[in-house]
């Protein structure tokens, strides 16, 4: 201000050309202070000249005349700028407050996801019901929702799980009791396409989509979202919200429903592996009761009834000696025999509960010995065929697997496939491990003997299946009668083989 009026002084004060220099300390207090504070830098200004012209010029009196119209002007722009001024801070003041309301509105919405992830966090850490989970995944993203739309309390949701390759509504929001039984393919539409690549979907007008289209809860939405509940290969069933407005789901949208979604598949996931556990619990105990049984019938069958002989034998023998020597020594010898062969049927017994050899060397040489002993007490022709370093892919608990469905199959077929020969085959295609057991018995109608197992009792099949299964293996049965039996096992040495294998 100082420097305009020193400006103004030295030019010809306020009368000058240079007038318009006052504008500069008028404009800057305008944008910074307001109006007010501009006309009175502005009347300053025009003041200090005045006085200025009549303490040092005598003739000031008659400049005062142009100056009051320069002065005039001066304030009139000072009273213009300042107006103007106080609009452009309004405006400025907005806009920071409107920035400022979104950066809030933003961290408001990531504050909102955190919580609806760390909830479902909480819930799948606390509870291993898939069906609480996926209720709670609805309920948080309604409540997430509401967070960021004041009208998302008319969206429409709805939870539909694979059973049987078919998908069957799990649990909803606002659906009609007739939609809760509906049953979709997933083979058309926004289902099939989600169901094929795992990717989520948004859908405009999704009553026109073939299979949703049975959904009466869905008919008046005009924005669809299909999120996949998927895990790796493993796909659980889909995650669908609707909403009557057009393109409600928007980025902010979409981020947070697919976050709690993907809290859901752990869910499911831990669902599945605890339901898995338990099965293979069971599953576990009954081939131990199995086994037992098996263990209790091969001992009544056979070294129970071979003691039994004995102690009849030598009752008989005993009472040989006083009437006739020379026969009780011959039954003796036979005693001998039956005792002999009593013991061999029994270790061979003890070698199938455990095998030793197994541990030390391995499979093949395990069989070979499970052969030998076979043709020792049973008189039963067992031929092992052994790739070079096949067994080696293998692992011990896989090795200890196979043995014993290699010792079900041979017993099977030396009991009731009257065979002459078995082979047990191992050999290596690509990245699976071949184990067969073919015999040239009598053969059977696989179809109506796996009918009629569970009438009959027996699990021998069952068991040979269920250790397969135990080292993710595939069974395979081929027979017919009066053409032998031919028993496969794959075991997958990688798991690009296990995914094959499990399809």
């Amino acid at each position: 201000c100082l420097l305009v009026i020193a400006v103004f002084q030295a030019s010809g004060r306020t009368t000058s050309p240079l007038v318009w220099m006052g504008l500069f300390p008028i404009i800057t207090a305008a944008l910074r202070f307001g109006w007010v504070t501009s006309v009175a830098v502005a009347a300053v200004l025009v003041a200090s000249d005045a006085t200025l012209i009549v303490a040092f010029d005598p003739d000031g009196l008659m400049h005062l005349v142009p100056l009051l119209g320069n002065g005039a002007f001066l304030i009139g722009a000072a009273a213009a700028t300042g107006l103007l001024g106080d609009r452009v801070r309004q405006i400025a003041v907005r806009e920071t407050l409107a920035q400022r309301t979104a950066e809030e509105k933003k961290i408001s919405g990531v504050r909102d996801r955190s919580k609806a992830i760390y909830q479902m966090a909480s819930l799948v850490s606390a509870t291993l019901n898939y069906q609480r989970v996926i209720d709670a995944a609805l309920d948080l993203s309604m409540q997430g929702m509401q967070d960021l739309s004041r009208d998302a309390g008319q969206m429409v949701s709805a939870v539909l799980l694979f059973q049987d390759d078919q998908l069957h509504v799990s649990s909803a929001r606002r659906l009609t009791p007739s939609d809760m039984k509906v049953i979709l393919p997933a083979e058309s539409g926004v289902l099939g396409e989600v169901s094929r690549t795992g990717n989520p979907q948004v859908l405009s007008d999704p009553f026109r989509d073939p299979e949703l289209v049975q959904f009466v809860g869905f008919r008046t939405c005009r924005s669809l979202m299909c999120i996949p509940l998927r895990a790796g290969f493993e796909n659980y069933g889909v995650f669908l919200y609707g909403h009557p407005r057009p393109d409600f789901f928007d980025a902010e949208h979409q981020q947070l429903l697919e976050a709690v979604v993907n809290q859901s598949v752990i869910a499911l996931q831990n669902a599945q592996l605890y339901q898995s556990l338990l099965s293979e619990k069971e599953r576990i105990v009954e081939v131990e009761e199995e086994a037992r049984k098996k263990l209790a019938r091969d001992l009544h069958d056979g070294p129970t009834q071979s003691v039994a002989a004995i102690a009849m034998r030598v009752n008989f023998a005993r009472r040989l000696l006083d009437r006739d020597p020379k026969q009780a020594a011959d039954e003796l010898f036979k005693i001998e025999d039956l005792a002999r062969r009593t013991t061999k049927e029994i270790r061979h017994m003890l070698f199938t509960l455990r095998p030793l050899i197994l541990e030390s060397q391995g499979l093949t040489a395990a069989l070979k010995q499970l052969a030998e002993k076979m043709r020792e007490t049973h008189s039963q022709n067992v031929i092992v065929e052994s790739e070079p370093s096949a067994e080696e892919r293998l692992e011990l608990n896989q090795q200890g697997v196979l043995f014993y469905v290699a010792e079900e199959a041979v017993n099977n077929a030396r009991k009731h496939a009257a065979a002459e020969h078995i082979w047990v085959r191992l050999k290596v295609k690509g990245d699976v491990f071949v184990f067969e057991i073919q015999d040239d018995g009598v053969g059977f109608n696989v179809g109506a003997v796996d009918a009629s197992y569970e009438q009959r009792g027996s699990l021998g099949m069952v068991n040979m299946r269920e250790r397969a299964a135990l080292v993710n293996g595939a069974h395979h049965i081929e027979s017919a009668e009066g053409k032998g039996t031919k028993i496969t096992v794959l075991v997958p040495l990688t798991e690009e083989a296990r995914e094959r294998l499990r399809t």
